[in-house]
């Protein structure tokens, strides 16, 4: 089956199209539906009567925009009406729902004049809370876009025009940078005069590119000023007319330090790439087949050529989706009255910077482990890149809020997290933990220091204040790493080929040598790093420690156990993982430690567990779990949980509801608890939730995670006398921050 077979499988499989409507509150009850409609509805109606803004308030308004588009320029179809633009305009709806939490309408026009467009249009204002046009044509795309931020009062945004503006001008930063070249002194030839270009040239120059330096070709040739005093260009192009000889394509490459193409494939040859200015800058973005060939272009000249395409199969595409959803979602949230040349600058400063960070592992990942770090290879950001959110909607609301086109404000920090929690409840529970630890962070001994993955998480910890890590590995090697990977700065290394390792081993012979642990072989194991940061912590040069990237989990955490052992209130550990789903956090124990444990261990566990839930800012209701409720069936396996939470019920030092045995619905759905189980401890679904075995634990968590959706965070080692974690083999950089951050928590609390 070929691509457009699949295509049109995809869009005719019921239901028909890509997007649909979904209710957003309760609608189960008669209530319920009171509330919603008639005669609650009435309420919010009265309110926004007194006063319109209300709409925002009580309404989906603030976070609705409209799609809309009369078909007449669609991105490789031309004009193909409304009707046939409609999947392309329900397509650009699923774009800003899956990268910023952005609802949308599609609105397809079959508008015959610019004033009827408008009119439509304006008209509209009510509904939603900003305005993105598509795939309009030229010259009526500027009037159309003209008027209705003139007589509208929200934001309006022609993304052909601006979108493809900022992520190439986002590029041209960087590749400024490469080069060598600053901004004010390019020399910069464009291929195209249509709406896309001219937008391009207005924001470079904005962006301090003179507009001298920008010379800008049509299919006739260079526009010069004699082709513009006969009336021979485009009025909204005739700004970039310069007073120079006719010439062509070719002749205005000449000597050019940037080629940006905004026109059709195939016109631009090997030798007129030859003839630019040195390590030129080409954005050949035509599609589907770019002005040059990305592998024309690379061997056209032996000096460093940058290389950006509209294509995802090549290095830099210019993807107008690192754009307009979060340009939208920032100003959506301070309620901005119009997207401004302030905004798209934020915007695209926002998207450079992002592209010279450390790319995340599930980033690399996505697009085919294929090497992602800042170079002529890298200049501009991948859309899957989930900090883009994070990065440019912040940005762009607070250039609103700075020109004066805010009707409302923010605090920075708090915005983010606000913005993190749309991606899910994981990133809204970590940031709390994260929080915490830059308040007060603590040295972190990582022994497996010379993994590039720990390198490039010791950085991120260091960078943003999380911890004060501690890389135990060979000095050469991770110095080459950091400079490979374009790190300033160097994190504290501890190389044991360089150090003394007598008191360390001194130390460890004290420990062990009534474990059978000899003095030479003492020595010998503080040669392992693991067994060396076990001794840092326990001797108290580190406060936690963070291992496991690269072995077993048992390898891993044996010496730790062997050194620091378990709190001095507590025998056992366990490990424990926090699943977010969208709505609930549970917290699943024992998972990685106990295979069988008997009821003291359970009844440790749920203790451990609760206090780690409390890290979390979750108040903990623990459920000990089991195939039977409350006694329904009576043998040794449900005998165990059902005398841990006897024990903890009765303990007075226990601050938190706990209830068992009881089956696993029982322990999650409220129905149940109440209908069935008025008696139980727990008057809410539990979040903690104890696991009879290990088996049992494992599966479990892992059934959540693949098929229930469940993000997990984990294992965090819970019970040991000072903070250790250990981590999944293979585990990405952002699991090792997370976890640090966690261990960071324990030290703080230590």
């Amino acid at each position: 089956m070929g691509l457009d077979e699949d295509s049109l499988d995809y869009h005719r499989t019921a239901p028909p199209g890509k997007i649909e409507i979904s209710t957003t509150k309760p609608t189960n009850t008669q209530r319920d539906l009171s509330l919603a409609y008639s005669p609650g509805v009435a309420a919010p109606c009265r309110e926004i009567d007194r006063d319109r803004e209300q709409s925002f308030t009580y309404t989906a308004r603030g976070n609705l925009v409209a799609v809309v588009s009369d078909g007449s320029a669609v991105l490789g179809l031309g004009n193909i009406g409304p009707e046939a633009s409609k999947p392309v305009m329900e397509g650009k709806g699923v774009l800003f729902k899956r990268f910023a939490d952005i609802d949308v309408f599609d609105v397809e026009l079959d508008a015959e004049s610019t004033d009827g467009f408008v009119d439509n249009v304006r008209a509209m204002e009510p509904t939603f809370g900003g305005i993105n046009l598509e795939d309009i044509a030229a010259p009526e795309c500027f009037e159309i876009e003209r008027r209705l931020r003139e007589e509208m009062d929200i934001p309006v945004f022609h993304d052909d025009q601006h979108g493809t503006a900022i992520i190439s001008g986002a590029g041209l930063l960087n590749a400024a940078e490469i080069a060598g070249k600053d901004l004010a002194d390019l020399d910069v030839t464009f291929a195209g005069a249509g709406a896309a270009a001219t937008a391009t040239a207005q924001f470079f120059t904005s962006l301090g590119v003179p507009t001298a330096n920008i010379t800008m070709c049509d299919v006739d040739g260079i526009l010069t000023t004699e082709r513009a005093e006969a009336g021979d260009i485009d009025p909204y192009s005739r700004e970039f007319a310069q007073d120079v000889p006719a010439g062509d394509l070719s002749d205005a490459m000449e000597g050019a330090d940037v080629f940006v193409g905004l026109s059709v494939g195939g016109i631009v040859d090997q030798e007129m790439v030859r003839s630019m200015a040195s390590d030129p800058i080409i954005f050949a973005m035509a599609n589907p087949d770019p002005e040059i060939a990305y592998e024309d272009a690379k061997a056209a000249r032996d000096d460093t050529v940058i290389m950006a395409t509209g294509r995802s199969d090549y290095p830099n595409q210019v993807n107008n989706v690192l754009g307009f959803p979060f340009i939208f979602r920032g100003a959506l949230d301070v309620r901005a009255t119009e997207i401004n040349e302030e905004m798209k600058r934020a915007a695209a400063e926002a998207l450079a910077d992002l592209a010279r960070q450390d790319v995340p592992d599930a980033v690399v990942k996505a697009y085919g482990d294929q090497p992602l770090q800042f170079g002529p290879e890298y200049i501009l950001p991948k859309p899957l890149d989930p900090r883009v959110l994070f990065e440019v909607a912040p940005a762009v609301a607070e250039a609103a809020i700075e020109s004066g086109v805010a009707r409302e404000t923010l605090e920075t920090d708090a915005y983010v997290e606000k913005l993190e929690a749309r991606l899910g409840k994981s990133r809204e529970m970590m940031r709390i933990v994260l929080n915490k630890a830059r308040s007060d962070p603590k040295r972190l001994v990582l022994p497996e220091g010379s993994n590039e993955k720990m390198i490039r998480a010791a950085h991120q910890l260091a960078d943003q204040g999380i911890a004060e890590p501690i890389l135990v590995g060979d000095r050469d090697r991770i110095r080459a790493t950091v400079d490979s990977l374009g790190f300033d700065a160097v994190p504290e290394v501890v190389d044991p080929e360089e150090i003394d390792l007598t008191p360390y081993a001194d130390r460890l012979h004290a420990l062990r040598k009534r474990k059978g642990v000899t003095r030479q072989e003492a020595t010998d194991l503080v040669g392992n790093g693991d067994y060396l940061a076990s001794v840092m912590v326990e001797m108290g040069e580190a406060d936690a420690m963070l291992t496991g990237l690269t072995h077993h989990y048992p390898e891993a955490l044996r010496p730790p156990l062997q050194v620091i052992g378990t709190d001095d209130d507590t025998d056992y550990a366990a490990g424990v993982y926090m699943l977010t789903f969208k709505n609930r956090v549970v917290f699943c124990a024992d998972t990685t430690v106990n295979q069988d444990p008997d009821a003291d261990v359970l009844a440790e566990v749920t203790r451990l567990t609760a206090d780690l839930a409390r890290r979390f800012n979750v108040e903990p209701r623990a459920a000990l779990l089991s195939y039977s409720d409350f006694g329904s069936v009576q043998n040794t396996g449900t005998a165990k949980p059902r005398t841990a939470a006897d024990r903890l019920r009765t303990d007075p030092t226990v601050d938190f509801p706990v209830d068992g045995e009881m089956q696993a619905d029982t322990a999650v759905v409220e129905d149940i608890l109440t209908d069935s189980y008025a008696f139980s401890e727990l008057d809410d679904p539990a979040n903690v939730l104890v696991f009879p075995n290990l088996e049992a634990g494992n599966i479990a968590y892992k059934l959540l995670q693949r098929l229930g959706g469940a993000e997990a965070i984990g294992p965090m080692l819970v019970g040991m006398d000072k903070p250790v974690h250990v981590l999944q083999r293979g585990d990405e950089v952002k699991d090792i921050v997370n976890l640090a951050g966690v261990a960071v928590v324990d030290a703080q609390q230590e």
